[in-house]
């Protein structure tokens, strides 16, 4: 239950208030850019400010007459809000403009909606839609009255209103039974990631930051990015390799926007759980934006909704090449630790850097060490080739083999623990590092 799109795009004027109370204020830039996503055509931009939202219009009466003209002269075919507004004040504005009105909150479903390319993403937009039409419905059906008197005109007993909603509460019924399925295959896919160790890195980040251009750099794939607002709605996984850390899972996610609908983070809950469960967030930042502390400020704000706030998060300055003397780098904390990495997603430009700060991130707990293995541990050998673990190797005199040994610690005490051999052996504190 989508909601219908002409071909072309429909002529809209915007409308930005900025309210005295507001601490976090929204951005008139944003909404065109939102806008613009969706498919609209903005011909003109209404401003103004209050100290409150009227109940009745959100807006004062004469901002309503001003609107209203506006409309007339344009020949709008669409008011877009950079609010949320309520189902009566719609109502309200639309008969007092006689105009379409549609809020931020309606935008970006309708974006969302466009986007959608998986049957899961269909349904996760699905049912954050009908979750916000379920109380504007009463617009569509005012003049539908199926209770009538007489012989013969007797209906079954309910509006068409109330025929909508019981259909409604049906197919959101139906949805979320089948979001629950989708949301079990995907905690059995990290499960088995889980069970196999194969750490999981997230993109995360402002939309329009150029997480989906960084992971077709990273991950040579092609998935849709374009420099407009929620590009990437449906989550990709991609394997990538890294020198120490050995396989990981490289996730694109959908990105977040400042006061990012209740409904989308709650219909979105199977996606996100990619993020909250990664190993490690790549929180990728568009390092060319005049507001992008308050952008970095909006992603942590979600990730903190979602339970993701405790995850190791390293941050990943993006488009450094519209920067004047900037160059790609890794910064580094007081114990040598990556903490943020400037690159170029678009260029290519230092993203070689960030597979190093990722490998380093991930591999923090390596064992390297030279063994010495007898000819009879030839299985042993054999295992840790398998592994890709042995940096070279030598035969003594005597026939014993020396091997110079890196991998993860934790995947050679499941090696020893496959053979059998005791842990001490190797994992003991008189080892000799090389």
């Amino acid at each position: 239950m989508f909601f219908e799109r002409p071909e072309s795009g429909e002529r809209a004027i915007l409308v930005h208030i900025d309210f005295y109370s507001e601490s976090e204020p929204e951005s008139p830039r944003e909404l065109e850019e939102l806008a613009l996503s969706a498919g609209a055509d903005p011909v003109a931009f209404l401003t103004g400010s209050r100290s409150d939202p009227s109940p009745k219009f959100f807006l004062g009466k004469g901002k309503v007459a001003e609107l209203a003209e506006m409309v007339r002269l344009y020949e709008a075919e669409l008011v877009i809000f950079n609010h949320s507004l309520s189902p009566a004040q719609e109502r309200n504005l639309e008969r007092e403009i006689q105009c379409r009105v549609l809020d931020r909150t309606g935008l970006i479903l309708d974006i969302f909606a466009q986007r959608a390319r998986t049957h899961e993403g269909k349904l996760q937009v699905e049912l954050a839609q009908l979750e916000h039409m379920s109380t504007r419905l009463v617009r569509g059906w005012t003049h539908l009255e199926r209770q009538k008197g007489g012989i013969g005109l007797r209906g079954p007993g309910e509006t068409q209103l109330e025929t909508d909603r019981r259909l409604l509460r049906v197919r959101l019924k139906s949805i979320l039974k089948r979001l629950d399925k989708v949301r079990k295959q995907r905690d059995q896919g990290r499960r088995a990631r889980v069970r196999a160790s194969v750490p999981t890195v997230s993109l995360v980040g402002y939309t329009n930051a150029g997480k989906s251009t960084l992971f077709n750099s990273l991950t040579a794939s092609d998935v849709y990015a374009a420099d407009q607002l929620f590009a990437t709605l449906d989550p990709t996984l991609r394997k990538i390799q890294l020198d120490d850390a050995g396989a990981a899972i490289l996730a694109d996610t959908v990105g977040f926007i400042r006061h990012l609908p209740h409904k989308l983070v709650e219909a979105f809950r199977a996606t996100l759980q990619e993020t909250c469960e990664a190993t490690l967030l790549l929180h990728v930042i568009d390092s060319y934006d005049e507001e992008r502390q308050l952008h970095i400020e909006q992603v942590n704000d979600v990730l903190t909704e979602i339970g993701a706030d405790d995850v190791p998060t390293l941050l990943v300055y993006n488009k450094v090449d519209l920067l004047e003397q900037v160059e790609p780098r890794i910064d580094r904390d007081d114990e040598g630790v990556p903490i943020r990495v400037w690159l170029s997603a678009q260029t290519g430009a230092g993203t070689d850097l960030l597979l190093q700060a990722i490998n380093e991130r991930l591999s923090d707990d390596v064992f390297e060490s030279e063994l010495k293995l007898t000819p009879s541990e030839g299985q042993f050998r054999a295992q840790l080739y398998a592994a890709n673990a042995i940096l070279s190797e030598s035969v003594d005199d005597e026939g014993q083999m020396h091997l110079k040994v890196r991998i993860q610690r934790k995947d050679f005490r499941q090696l020893l623990s496959r053979l059998q051999i005791p842990f001490e052996r190797y994992l003991s504190e008189t080892v000799d590092y090389v």
